[in-house]
């Protein structure tokens, strides 16, 4: 095998604040894949690896500043030890990448974590499995998220969808005046692994589900739990009480803020906002906007007890506390007349200390 190609020290963009850019072509896979270190303030960076394909690589290296630093605020505001950062391999085609391809794209990946000594460590994302993270343990101690039969602390998506229902009912209560969801319309965009879980347990407490999905496969889902299919482009804009966009970013734009229909937006994808001043549209619409790096921090809280050796048990406390955190958020927020992403950053800037 040839030696492993040095990764190269991108200059950081202008306009971003990053300790670090890491961007390589793989060794084996002839893909372009990076890393971005966005703070290691409270300790190393974590953040998945994300299996994608982008319509340009650079589009790519974007996606990992930007998650990057959402990972950041993520850890601050939960209260954990760690940093932000975010791993970016870029998939060659649309089709998910399987035997030796894929095993190729997760080594070149794993390399080029091992290069930077601990200051990064990865974890599970969109596009990849825990079993992608047994491929790339096997080259770097430097990952978390592997399965239970591994030591592992396995499959994130229940605690993240667990904290993701807990943040819906804190707010409901703000803004029904009650935390219960039995009878509240939500709409769900992406059944992915957190989707379907979310989608059951608002089943479960039931809420009345419209659901949609890029893969029509996921119909089955819907008809399990009698939940109504609906048009995966037109599903932000459906009239409900809550939405709850759990595919990539962005789903909530400049193109389709003016017609929500929803009257809270609460979901598990990371960076639900195309532009963060999107935030202060949504108080002047009256939508309860509960922060993603809030709601969806169930999934880190779950990884990070594999670093520290604490229990699923205690874990799924830390990951239900998000409902008195997002509850305490929506408070400050009205209180101190600012928007909810505002007073999730401020609480987040006041553990980094970097107000």
């Amino acid at each position: 095998m040839k030696p492993v190609a040095a990764p190269v020290r991108s200059a950081v963009p202008t306009g971003h604040d990053h300790e670090e850019l890491v961007v390589q072509t793989g060794e084996r896979s002839g893909a372009t894949m990076a890393v971005a270190i966005h703070s290691t303030t409270l300790g190393p960076a974590l953040g998945g690896a994300r299996l994608w394909c982008y319509l340009r690589d650079e589009d790519g290296v974007s996606d990992a500043l930007r998650l990057a630093r959402g990972m950041t605020f993520k850890a601050a505001a939960a209260g954990l030890d760690l940093g932000g950062g975010k791993g970016v391999i870029c998939a060659p085609s649309t089709e998910p990448p399987t035997g030796a391809e894929r095993e190729a794209l997760l080594l070149d990946f794993s390399d080029l974590v091992d290069s930077l000594d601990g200051r990064y460590i990865t974890a599970e994302d969109v596009g990849t499995t825990p079993d992608d993270m047994v491929v790339i343990a096997s080259r770097t101690p430097h990952v978390t998220g592997l399965p239970a039969e591994r030591g592992g602390a396995g499959d994130p998506s229940p605690f993240t969808a667990a904290g993701v229902h807990a943040a819906m009912r804190a707010a409901a209560l703000f803004a029904f005046g009650t935390s219960s969801l039995e009878g509240r319309h939500v709409v769900i965009a992406g059944l992915g692994h957190v989707g379907e879980k979310l989608a059951r347990g608002l089943a479960d407490a039931g809420a009345i589900l419209a659901v949609s999905d890029i893969d029509s496969d996921k119909r089955a889902v819907a008809e399990t739990l009698g939940a109504q299919w609906i048009d995966s482009e037109s599903a932000v804009e459906t009239e409900c009480d809550i939405l709850a966009p759990c595919a990539v970013g962005g789903a909530i734009n400049h193109g389709n803020v003016e017609a929500l229909g929803c009257r809270i937006i609460c979901g598990a994808a990371n960076n639900q906002l195309a532009d963060e001043a999107l935030a202060t549209t949504l108080a002047d619409r009256g939508i309860v906007y509960a922060p993603d790096f809030i709601a969806n921090a169930g999934g880190i809280i779950n990884v990070y007890r594999e670093l520290h050796s604490f229990s699923e048990e205690r874990a799924m406390e830390l990951a239900l506390a998000i409902e008195t955190t997002t509850a305490q958020i929506l408070a400050r927020a009205e209180r101190e007349g600012m928007t909810p992403l505002d007073a999730a950053r401020d609480l987040a800037r006041e553990r980094l200390d970097v107000l």
